[in-house]
């Protein structure tokens, strides 16, 4: 969300910041309900302290002028009534609103429609060149007894799974080797809720807008996490935090559920784009300083290529164009992961910085050094994500004999197993 008086005092950017966006929202409406709404508010200011006058008169007045004085104060309290009637209708519709406004994405994000528009910022990694014909993971998992696709289909519909045998422990292990690492470098390990509620939703920008993406338990009024980023973002909402705490770090691992809409017949091949999956997020809460955010933006890139890295993944970093970013993203980097069986890089994992977008509808704020209280700075980076991060994990690992290779520092987690064999 931002602040109202940003956008009174930058109405072009934001309009512009919606083109790009792709975000439909009319800022007109907006600050025309602004508008009324101070309006409203100055009226109902001047009717109460004509109100206060007239209260300090009445008891020196004689008993008849007492009369027509406490008739006019009925006169104004009715209008206070209607006045106090609209103005809430009013803000109503403002703050809905104000909850399409999007953020202002940084100069540094290309301004573009779709993936071509993306910018590659480096690679890292060489493309394994195999010396027979390489098998994609779904004929290697089914060859290997790891993964049953059609099983999946069967008790729970497209896009779901079984994970079986040694690809249940690649799994576990490559999180937590991860999560390890987040750790060791002073993250705060979390399992957090994975229902929320709209409040949560709503606070991280996920809703309006997003809810075809999630899966929703209407009885109860609440909403299984896309992210850990949801719960683990509104873990401080409607809280004052001490700066001298700031940064938090936190990694919050857990299960995620996505719909998917709107991606019918779109990789849906194998575990790419499924319906269930298992996430390590770091996020950051800070404080406001654009260049602070920044350097907690590296921060969160370095930890997840260095994963990439020992895993010996070769992956390519992007800079997200305009018109493919979330509502209230500032700058966005995907890390791509190179995967033999589509014969390019897709996407495994993203990384977000926000301003304090989510924190002005968490009502997440610190108190500075000077006693001044401010809105938090949020980011967060998907450090790892599975089943997609198997796909070019068995897929660059697979040998010639139809085996699959385990990367050395994921074999402590495995009982030490190197090999995935028949």
């Amino acid at each position: 969300m931002l602040d109202i008086k940003f956008i009174r005092e930058n109405a072009g950017a934001v309009k512009a910041a919606a083109k790009s966006k792709n975000i439909k929202v009319d800022i007109d409406k907006l600050l025309d309900l602004d508008k009324q709404r101070r309006e409203f508010l100055k009226k109902i200011e001047d009717i109460k302290a004509e109100k206060n006058r007239a209260s300090e008169k009445i008891p020196n007045l004689h008993a008849k002028n007492k009369e027509g004085v406490l008739k006019r104060m009925k006169e104004l309290s009715a209008k206070e009534k209607t006045f106090s009637e609209e103005l809430k209708k009013l803000s109503e519709e403002l703050n809905y609103l104000l909850l399409w406004v999007p953020q202002i994405p940084s100069i540094e994000c290309p301004i573009g429609e779709t993936e071509k528009d993306y910018k590659v910022l480096k690679t890292w990694g060489k493309i394994p060149k195999f010396d027979f014909e390489p098998l994609d993971h779904v004929t290697l998992g089914e060859k290997l007894d790891l993964i049953d696709i059609p099983r999946g289909v069967k008790i729970s519909g497209a896009r779901n799974y079984f994970l079986k045998n040694e690809a249940v422990l690649l799994e576990n292990a490559v999180l937590r080797f991860t999560l390890d690492k987040l750790i060791e470098k002073g993250f705060t390990a979390f399992t957090p809720p994975t229902l929320v509620t709209d409040k949560a939703m709503i606070g991280t920008g996920y809703f309006p807008g997003g809810e075809e993406q999630a899966y929703r338990i209407e009885k109860d009024k609440l909403n299984l996490i896309g992210t850990s980023e949801v719960p683990v973002t509104s873990y401080h909402c409607d809280e004052i935090l001490d700066e001298k705490d700031l940064p938090k770090k936190y990694a919050g691992f857990s299960i995620c559920f996505r719909r998917e809409a709107g991606t019918y017949g779109k990789d849906t091949h194998g575990l790419y784009r499924v319906h269930q999956f298992q996430k390590v997020e770091q996020v950051i809460v800070c404080k406001a300083d654009p260049a602070f955010s920044r350097t907690m933006f590296e921060m969160l890139m370095k930890n997840a290529e260095e994963i990439l890295q020992a895993l010996e993944l070769p992956y390519r970093v992007v800079a997200i164009c305009t018109g493919e970013m979330g509502q209230g993203q500032v700058y966005k980097n995907d890390i791509e992961c190179w995967m033999p069986s589509r014969k390019s890089y897709g996407e495994t994992h993203s990384c977000s910085m926000f301003y304090d977008f989510q924190a002005r509808r968490l009502g997440l704020r610190y108190r500075d050094a000077a006693g001044r209280v401010n809105f938090c700075h949020t980011l967060n980076n998907t450090c790892i994500a599975s089943p997609r991060i198997l796909i070019p994990l068995m897929e660059i690992y697979q040998q010639k004999n139809g085996s699959i290779e385990i990367p050395k520092v994921l074999r402590p987690y495995m009982g030490k197993t190197k090999k995935i064999m028949l």
